[in-house]
């Protein structure tokens, strides 16, 4: 149920971006920014301190290896990537840009499932947690993707398609964390370190980008809104 609302999420920011409503970009960077605090602060708190206290010292190695995942699929095998609405039409004219933007973001919204039911494993309350912090970057994330892939000249249904391929790579990782062992092992300190790539690499720098104070303080907000969240959640949600 909640891989499917994080699915939606992501079909939700390929119909915006489709639409290509001004205000829709607005709303896009604060959502960004709030979305990259509360992301952080899910990582750092929530995350990591229970993975470690899963896995022992294997826990930091899987991290770094989540991390690095998500850089090598984005950078290394994609020849033109970042997070947030793609305008620059005269670099990507070959419509495979588009999909190996794809197949850069598939790996990580994999492991958005596979965070979500490692959460659960841990305990509701983190379950909870780690669903808000994801569902909060999946409409960011069906921007990119659907924005990429029409500015790389594909045509509006094949961005949807590519929206909705994230969406069920996300399912795949809830169901494949339920049967795969190292998964059930492993999963929440992988998880951790890409949530800390999504969240620091991608997010962050297109916060960035402007000079506006809303954006800036939007990360703070979703910083402090996970923590007092947390207080309250793990105190009374089991």
């Amino acid at each position: 149920m909640y891989s499917l609302a994080a699915a939606g999420a992501n079909l939700l920011g390929g119909l915006l971006i489709t639409g290509h409503s001004h205000a829709g970009r607005q709303a896009q960077r604060l959502l960004i920014a709030f979305g990259a605090g509360f992301m952080l602060a899910t990582a750092f708190v929530g995350m990591i301190p229970e993975a470690v206290e899963l896995g022992g010292e294997s826990a930091a190695l899987a991290i770094l290896v989540g991390y690095l995942l998500v850089h090598l699929t984005q950078h290394a095998l994609t020849p033109h990537f970042h997070f947030g609405e793609e305008t620059h039409q005269h670099e990507m004219v070959n419509p495979w840009v588009g999909i190996a933007a794809l197949l850069g973001l598939v790996l990580h919204t994999f492991f958005d499932g596979v965070a979500i039911a490692s959460g659960f494993g841990v305990g509701a309350w983190l379950g909870m947690l780690v669903f808000v912090a994801i569902i909060l970057h999946k409409i960011p994330e069906g921007v990119t993707v659907a924005s990429i892939m029409l500015a790389s000249g594909n045509s509006r249904r094949r961005a949807l398609l590519a929206v909705a391929a994230l969406g069920l790579s996300t399912v795949l990782g809830v169901l494949l964390t339920e049967q795969v062992a190292t998964l059930a092992r492993h999963g929440l300190a992988v998880s951790a370190g890409v949530t800390l790539y999504v969240a620091a690499s991608n997010l962050i720098p297109e916060v960035q980008k402007g000079r506006k104070r809303a954006p800036a303080l939007a990360v703070l907000a979703g910083a402090a809104l996970f923590y007092l969240t947390f207080l309250m959640v793990k105190g009374y949600v089991r």
